[in-house]
C-alpha cells in the first residue's frame, strides 16, 4: 500500500512566497513533526515557498531526510490583479473548474499540475511520502480523490492540516488524519 500525506503549511506572516512562519507556526511545525515522526516517511516533497519548507523542516531534520521542492506544489494563483471580492470568485472556481481570471489559473489547471506530481510520486518506490503545499491547492488535490470536497470544506482547513491518501491496487481513499483545531 502506498501512503501519501498531504500537509498544509503552518501559520505564516502572509501570503507571499517568502512569508515566514509566525511564532505559533514554528510551534505548529514541531507539533506536526511529533505527529508524523512514526509514520515511516521515506520521501518529502514541498512547495518551494518559505512557509511550506519551514513547516516540514523539523520532521526532515529528525528523520535525516532531504526536503525536495517542486514548483507544482506552489499555491494556486487566483488572479494577478487585486480582487475585493476574492472569496466570491474563489467559490465560483469550485463550481466552474475552468473559470480563469487575469493572470491566474483555473481550478482545473492548478489541480492538474498537482495531480501530475502525485502520479509521479505514486510510481516511486518509497511507500510513505509527504507532500507539503498550500490551502487552495491542497483542497483541489483532495477534491480529485473526493468530489464532495469543495469551497465549504476548503474554509474548514486549518494551518497546518494533514490528509492521508492511501492507494491499494487501483483503489484510492483520502481522509483527514490530523488538524490543529
Amino acid at each position: 500500500m502506498k501512503k501519501i500525506y498531504f500537509a498544509r503549511h503552518a501559520k505564516a506572516t502572509g501570503q507571499e512566497p517568502d512569508a515566514r512562519l509566525t511564532d505559533e507556526g514554528i510551534q505548529q511545525a514541531e507539533q506536526l513533526a511529533d505527529f508524523m515522526e512514526n509514520v515511516g516517511v521515506e520521501y518529502i516533497v514541498s512547495s518551494p515557498w518559505e512557509r511550506a519548507v519551514r513547516t516540514i523542516q523539523p520532521l526532515a531534520e529528525r528523520k535525516q531526510l532531504q526536503v525536495y521542492t517542486d514548483l507544482r506544489l506552489q499555491e494556486r494563483v487566483l488572479s494577478r490583479v487585486h480582487l475585493d471580492h476574492w472569496m466570491d470568485v474563489l467559490k465560483q472556481t469550485y463550481l466552474d473548474e475552468d473559470l480563469k481570471l487575469e493572470g491566474g489559473e483555473s481550478s482545473r489547471e492548478a489541480a492538474d499540475r498537482g495531480i501530475q506530481l502525485v502520479q509521479e510520486l505514486i510510481e516511486r518506490t518509497e511507500k510513505t511520502i509527504i507532500i507539503v503545499t498550500h490551502g487552495a491547492l491542497l483542497s483541489l488535490l483532495i477534491r480529485h480523490y473526493d468530489s464532495q470536497f469543495g469551497f465549504e470544506e476548503w474554509k474548514t482547513l486549518s494551518n497546518p492540516d494533514v490528509y492521508l491518501l492511501e492507494i491499494k491496487e487501483a483503489e484510492a481513499q483520502i481522509r483527514r488524519v490530523w488538524t490543529t483545531e
